[in-house]
């Protein structure tokens, strides 16, 4: 069982183990389920019994920048794919892309749709991995269930065992197509600078262009079950457009030559929440639009848009925060590039009324699109006839220098930036990753909805864990990944050491700013 869906399986246990810690002032959430990674979130009430502050906070801190210092630069895309189990393509797209540019070097025309082909069944497998295991439970099974309920079992036993079967056996097949060029699905190995390592066999090519056409189905099918389940339960409605969960942030997507939305390649483009366009560039230029911010309380870095200068956690038309993932990527286009997504997508902003769409829950139904745009996609490029050219790999002729690639993660925008010595060894690596796009606007989200659904509270122990659970919905709708999100900012972790002693008395504290 892949850790995701074994974490949520086990989502009671950890609910019953942990639980909530509470005194009559805060309320802890440690751990925070259903996510990749490790964080907890701290409520602090004030005397009236209201949310005060609310911080989701990230204890973990991984150091793969770091490591990879001295390593061979063609080695990045393998090592990199081991900083998520969950979303390890994405790091490995994003590395390879980086290799293009760093030995400046242009695939071939094959190598390039293989690429894209199977990273849009990564996308689709992996959102629906979100809809059906790590944040569908909280509508299908419902957000105030009892704990032990809201995982992958509880979902098959609302949804029917035939469904869950067409999930769980969909998701299998998707995945046979990455392992068939990466030799594996966790961290494949598929991507070299100049193209891919396998081509494509004319005799495989029957079963896979089978695969695309079920796909395609199985996209529009699971948008079918979002709205009969989701959007046709007002109360659901209702909690999505609610003040709790809305913000009025920039947002940032990839989008193509007609500003259509394109996970693979393309240029990036922010709106503000006005939906007026305020930048838009290429992954060269990324560190003249996109700069990073620590907190002394949480290991992730806070991105923000660097000509407008870091505000602190505000929004509005000149907040310098911006969110990227599903709901970004399509208030940042002008529409989707595939027929039936881009009807879904009409829907999406004819129901919701505005565009852009600040409701963070609408994420949800903004990746379940995204899931029919990645299936119809694939069909696409399957049925092409390039698809099954030898011809899938450029070597490079260049010298090492200094390389950028970005893709969109199922999670939102992902950056990878090396630079090397002139024996393509690493000297240094940054990774802006899609949580920590996300981060600043998700420490908001977490505290919107505690201040939004927690009020008049006189005893914090007494706080239903159904409500607490809703506030944890504010960040599983990024579906973050905060093992991918954890990288220092050189020179400026933050780091907090508390001593006490065993009556539990505070003896000590050390700060590193």
């Amino acid at each position: 069982m892949e850790p995701a869906v074994k974490q949520a399986f086990n989502q009671g246990n950890l609910r019953a183990n942990a639980a909530y810690q509470a005194s009559r002032r805060n309320v802890t959430i440690d751990p925070i389920t259903r996510l990749e990674g490790h964080g907890k979130i701290d409520i602090y009430l004030d005397s009236k019994g209201d949310v005060e502050r609310a911080y989701m906070q990230v204890p973990e801190l991984r150091g793969f920048e770091v490591f990879s210092l001295g390593r061979p630069a063609e080695d990045m895309p393998q090592i990199t794919s081991r900083i998520c189990g969950v979303c390890p393509t994405a790091h490995h797209m994003a590395s390879t892309k980086a290799l293009d540019d760093l030995y400046k070097v242009e695939p071939t025309s094959a190598g390039r749709k293989i690429r894209e082909l199977v990273y849009n069944t990564f996308v689709l497998e992996d959102h629906a991995l979100h809809v059906f295991v790590l944040g569908g439970p909280d509508f299908i099974v419902g957000p105030d269930a009892p704990p032990a309920e809201r995982n992958i079992v509880g979902v098959i036993g609302k949804v029917g065992l035939e469904a869950g079967k067409k999930v769980i056996g969909t998701r299998k097949r998707l995945r046979e197509l990455i392992a068939y060029f990466g030799g594996k699905v966790v961290h494949p190995v598929l991507g070299l600078p100049g193209g891919v390592s396998k081509p494509l066999n004319p005799a495989d090519l029957p079963k896979f262009q089978q695969l695309a056409q079920d796909g395609v189905e199985f996209a529009l099918w699971t948008n079918d079950v979002f709205k009969q389940i989701v959007l046709g339960n007002p109360g659901y409605v209702k909690l999505i457009t609610s003040d709790a969960f809305t913000h009025k942030t920039c947002y940032m997507g990839m989008v193509d030559e007609q500003n259509k939305v394109n996970f693979y390649d393309g240029k990036l483009r922010v709106v503000d929440c006005n939906g007026k366009e305020v930048c838009k560039f290429t992954a060269q230029q990324y560190r003249e639009f996109v700069a990073e911010h620590v907190e002394p309380w949480s290991y992730m870095k806070f991105t923000f848009l660097k000509q407008r200068g870091w505000k602190d956690f505000v929004e509005g038309p000149d907040t310098p925060i911006y969110a990227v993932g599903p709901l970004a990527r399509l208030n940042a286009a002008d529409g989707m590039a595939t027929p039936k997504a881009q009807v879904a997508y009409e829907e999406f902003y004819k129901t919701l009324g505005s565009k852009p769409v600040h409701h963070t829950l609408a994420t949800h139904w903004a990746r379940v699109i995204e899931m029919i745009y990645a299936a119809e996609r694939i069909e696409q490029l399957i049925n092409d006839p390039e698809i099954t050219s030898p011809e899938v790999r450029r070597v490079p002729t260049n010298g090492p220098q200094e390389g950028m690639g970005v893709v969109e993660a199922p999670r939102g925008t992902l950056f990878h930036h090396y630079q090397t010595d002139d024996r393509g060894v690493m000297t240094m690596a940054n990774m802006i990753v899609a949580t920590g796009n996300n981060a600043a606007r998700i420490a908001m989200s977490v505290e919107r909805a505690a201040k939004g659904l927690i009020q008049g509270v006189k005893d914090a122990a007494q706080v239903p864990e159904g409500l607490l659970n809703k506030v944890e919905m504010a960040f599983r709708a990024y579906d973050p990944c905060l093992g991918c999100a954890t990288h220092s900012l050189p020179g400026s972790t933050p780091l907090r050491v508390k001593v006490y002693d065993r009556d539990r008395q505070l003896l000590r504290e050390l700060v590193q700013g």
